[in-house]
């Protein structure tokens, strides 16, 4: 069997963990366990993404461990010529060290008899906390197994640590490989979006029935089509009023013509997310209304990417972001001066939370919320208190997260207006959400989405062709 594509770079990585184990550390890694559907159908299996991170393998029932020194060891399924036909070819404890750069493998069968072994006479033992239910058992079960040799002599792990933390700041940073990944996912998930706004317009101009899953579905062909391997989340494809639902799913309402459309899918490539929204006139042509709440979201979001690049806080392309909604939000009457006064105020009373309801970005990476910290690592000791002006709680603030080359986040600023006394009726049930995916660099950001069109201009353009 072929070695795993680019071995070095697990192997580095999982040479970089072990320098951080401490003297006697050693690490437990599982990937994800499989999951039953129903009866004896099972979901389609998507490995662990820290235990991915470290091997690059795909298979279930598979564990890692590492030692500070850096030793490496493999428990995997063992061959099995009957089970092979039925699910498919397996790596196997022999070729496993070749073809991942481990030191040894061995099956997983053997797992609870050889961990015991390997825990002898460590320090710490480290593994992902509050990841895999029943872990913290297992590890427990293996540690009494230690207790009972040490009348010979043998020492016991004394200490515990999560995982979670230095896997977490490794993740956090892409390398090139990374970035070439997910460059490749964003395109082909920018290609889906322009299919399904085609798809839109087209239907519709042709007089024929459109449904939000006919959108879904064209989604998925171009997601397949191109090699992804799955949707990297639930899409939402939401016509209408159903766009004021952040997390609506793609269903089976019709799309009607004069109403926009809100998609926000990505898909998924070798491990790695791609996450892009669009909202778009069904029929290809934005009314006036429609364009006045996109153009001021596109400009918020403008503001956003300005504020995302080095030096400068995860959270500044938020407040970048809110300053203008808020702005437009007094502008368009959206929000009545008389009743909410000025933009300061709408920001600091946070008046604009009733139209804009959610952050403006996320970590991407393996997982479409990727881990990583949202506070700034060297300034955990600072700490300051406010009250929220709307649920009266008190929250305690820490720095934000200083943004560094090589970090990916999302940009996703929108305006949800649902039917509300005050609220002008031509904006009512329209919902907007732009979103695209940014590569921290030297001197700013790349957007790697583009290609799929982001001014309304430009839309009209492809959903008129």
């Amino acid at each position: 069997m072929s070695a795993i594509p680019h071995q070095a770079i697990y192997a580095d990585r999982r040479a970089r963990l072990a320098t951080q184990l401490g003297a006697g550390g050693i690490a437990i890694i599982p990937t994800a366990p499989e999951r039953t559907r129903n009866r004896d159908s099972e979901y389609l299996f998507r490995f662990d993404s820290y235990f991915y991170y470290l091997t690059g393998f795909t298979e279930p029932r598979a564990w890692l461990v590492i030692t500070a020194e850096g030793h490496t060891t493999l428990f995997c399924q063992p061959k099995d010529l009957e089970r092979e036909i039925w699910d498919g070819i397996r790596l196997g404890p022999q070729a496993a060290p070749d073809a991942l750069g481990v030191d040894e493998a061995f099956s997983v069968d053997e797992l609870d008899a050889r961990l015991p072994k390997l825990l002898e006479n460590r320090h710490t033992v480290w593994y992902p906390f509050a990841v895999h239910a029943g872990l913290e058992t297992r590890v427990d079960g293996w540690l009494q197994k230690v207790r009972a040799r040490v009348r010979f002599g043998a020492l016991c792990p004394d200490a515990q640590r999560d995982l979670c933390g230095p896997l977490d700041e490794m993740r956090l940073i892409k390398d090139a490989h990374e970035i070439g990944v997910m460059k490749r996912a964003a395109q082909i998930s920018a290609q889906a979006h322009v299919r399904a706004m085609r798809r839109s317009a087209a239907t519709l101009r042709a007089g024929q029935d459109l449904r939000e899953y006919h959108l879904d579905a064209e989604l998925l062909h171009e997601f397949r089509q191109h090699g992804s391997q799955y949707p990297a989340y639930g899409s939402i494809v939401a016509a209408g009023a159903n766009a004021c639902v952040l997390h609506y799913r793609a269903d089976a309402a019709p799309v009607r013509d004069g109403e926009l459309v809100l998609i926000d899918a990505g898909c998924e490539l070798d491990g790695y997310a791609s996450d892009i929204t669009r909202t778009f006139p069904a029929n290809g042509r934005f009314t006036g209304p429609q364009r006045d709440l996109y153009d001021l979201v596109l400009a918020s979001q403008d503001a956003a990417v300005a504020a995302t690049k080095p030096g400068n806080r995860f959270v500044d392309p938020h407040d970048a972001t809110v300053k203008v909604l808020a702005q437009g939000m007094l502008d368009l009457g959206l929000l009545n001066k008389n009743d909410v006064g000025h933009l300061d105020d709408v920001i600091a009373q946070r008046h604009y939370f009733r139209f804009y309801m959610h952050r403006t970005g996320h970590w991407l990476g393996l997982d479409v919320h990727d881990v990583g910290s949202y506070v700034e690592p060297s300034e955990l000791g600072q700490l300051s208190e406010r009250k929220d002006p709307l649920s009266g709680e008190t929250i305690k603030d820490r720095p934000s997260r200083i943004l560094r080359p090589g970090m990916v986040l999302t940009i996703e600023p929108g305006l949800y207006v649902s039917p509300a006394p005050g609220v002008p009726e031509h904006f009512w049930n329209i919902g907007i959400r732009i979103e695209d995916d940014a590569v921290v660099t030297e001197d700013g950001c790349e957007l790697i989405t583009r290609g799929v069109p982001v001014k309304a201009d430009d839309i009209e353009a492809v959903m008129g062709e």
